[in-house]
């Protein structure tokens, strides 16, 4: 809970009930679905780990593309295909 409230809560003015159950199932599919987690190699869970990056040169020319949740107050990055 500590997390949703410094990483969401605190930074989100709530107008209603429902804007408070939008942000909340927001918050909780981006922390459940796409935020990476560090203790397994910064993989999503439920997910593959990406396949690692080992030409030198594929690293500069990586299209990366940010996704705004809950107003731009998570932010979602992925590659573009």
């Amino acid at each position: 809970m500590q997390t949703c409230r410094r990483e969401l809560l605190d930074r989100t003015l709530i107008w209603n009930q429902r804007h408070l159950i939008h942000a909340l199932r927001e918050f909780e599919h981006f922390y459940n679905g796409h935020r990476p987690h560090q203790g397994i190699a910064n993989a999503r869970p439920l997910y593959l780990l990406p396949t690692p990056i080992t030409d030198p040169h594929g690293i500069t020319r990586l299209d990366i593309r940010r996704r705004d949740r809950v107003g731009g107050t998570l932010h979602e990055y992925q590659h573009a295909a």
